[in-house]
């Protein structure tokens, strides 16, 4: 028998109609970022109008000309771990713990611990720099003492993969588990791939995400030299996306869980439904490995759209990648434009950035959440420091007050270095 006529035989014994795609639900989430450590105290602040961008404390600033950034409240987060006995790792690994342990919790899969039953569930993480703080160490031990300083936990603590192998052990998660690396767009393509995969038949429940920790000396004197982040001493203001007066992003450090499952799962065991994931695009710019292209993300956009099945017209609002940097809003604007042609005009755009910092490869993930959330309570969070528009940015931005939509569907947009372009198309949950 030839292979493909054996995998069309298997999927029909398994009662799977070829060509027929599932539907894909959130079902949880969970957040740990500079402005809260669940997403019912993140989204509360970003309602006021709050900022989790400080003066950086972790280390030592004095010779960087950024000396701002979102941190994580290092205390309450060593608490969260000790509530869920997880022994202190690499900070990335951590932060991500803390947010899948609430994904998980918040979609009745798991109770409180600390032990766990084995469940068919993968585990797909996003990160732009991995296990960035280990790393470090690791690097000033052997610079310090060569060979003797290196400690045989070395190589788990800074493998890849760490992350989504913790994560998967700690939960006994026994689905596959890997990560996915593509800079700042890599959970939104974590989620988009989660998406496929549930769509296609391959798993009924993804737990899906990011996660970085950039605040060790070393890599944040690397973007501290790239000339891409903002030189504004003032927090508040520093981090402005689409305004005319922009100078860079602002970094910021944390993780963000979605629980992705079958429509049929969630319905068979009365899982609260939050938003369905609908459509998924990815391209790449294939140009420049930092200067973003109009045409490759309008292609990703475009991508999205047809995932869908849905026009232009459809989308009630986009959720920008909006990192505040001049190129990459002028750029984000155009592909926009590009994309949503003349349904540009009236349809709103917001970003987050400014709210809890570009968390780099969980950035996606992150937005993604705030946008189901916007969907779920019908209002736009405002854009913070939109005082003075760009007019080359041609949208129709949210102001600086919350704004109510009717929307059904949404995009949020997720661009990365290397030219990785992601887009998702979320659809608000009606029962």
């Amino acid at each position: 028998m030839l292979m493909a006529d054996f995998k069309c035989r298997l999927k029909a014994d398994q009662g799977f109609k070829m060509n027929e795609k599932k539907r894909v639900v959130v079902t949880g989430f969970g957040a740990v970022t500079a402005l809260g450590m669940n997403v019912s105290d993140i989204w509360t602040e970003i309602m006021a109008g709050k900022t989790g961008i400080k003066n950086l404390t972790c280390f030592d600033t004095t010779e960087y000309s950024t000396r701002i950034g979102a941190e994580v409240d290092n205390d309450k987060l060593a608490q969260r771990l000790a509530d869920i006995k997880f022994k202190r790792y690499d900070r990335t690994v951590e932060m991500a713990i803390v947010s899948c342990e609430q994904a998980l919790k918040h979609a009745g899969l798991i109770g409180d611990g600390p032990d766990y039953n084995p469940q068919r569930i993968a585990t797909i993480i996003g990160t732009g720099v991995g296990s960035a703080h280990s790393l470090f160490h690791a690097y000033n031990c052997f610079f310090e003492k060569k060979v003797r300083g290196m400690r045989p936990t070395t190589v788990p603590r800074c493998m890849a993969n760490a992350t989504s192998a913790q994560v998967s052990m700690k939960f006994r998660l026994t689905g596959t588990n890997y990560m996915i690396t593509c800079a700042c767009a890599s959970s939104t393509v974590a989620i988009g791939e989660s998406f496929r995969m549930i769509a296609d038949g391959y798993e009924n429940i993804v737990l899906c995400g990011g996660s970085d920790a950039i605040f060790e000396p070393a890599s944040y004197a690397s973007w501290n030299n790239l000339g891409v982040m903002s030189k504004n001493p003032d927090p508040l203001k520093a981090c402005r996306p689409f305004a005319d007066d922009r100078d860079g992003c602002v970094l910021g450090e944390g993780s963000a869980a979605l629980l992705l499952e079958s429509l049929e799962s969630a319905q068979s065991r009365k899982a609260t439904i939050l938003g369905e994931i609908v459509g998924y695009g990815a391209s790449s710019d294939a140009e420049h490995i930092t200067r973003p292209s109009p045409e490759g993300q309008a292609n990703a956009i475009r991508n999205a759209l047809s995932s869908a099945e849905i026009s232009a017209a459809e989308i009630g609002f986009v959720n920008a990648h909006g990192t505040a940097t001049r190129a990459n809003d002028e750029c984000e604007s155009a592909s926009i434009l590009n994309a949503l042609g003349s349904s540009a005009d009236d349809t709103p755009v917001s970003a987050l950035k400014s709210y809890f910092g570009h968390l780099l490869g969980a950035s996606g993930a992150m937005e993604t959440i705030i946008t189901i959330l916007c969907l779920q309570k019908n209002i736009l969070p405002p854009n913070l420091n939109l005082e003075n528009r760009d007019p080359n940015c041609h949208l129709c931005l949210v102001g600086n007050t919350p704004t109510e939509t009717n929307a059904s569907y949404a995009l949020k947009n997720s661009f990365g270095f290397g030219g990785t372009n992601a887009v998702l198309v979320i659809r608000k949950w009606h029962d």
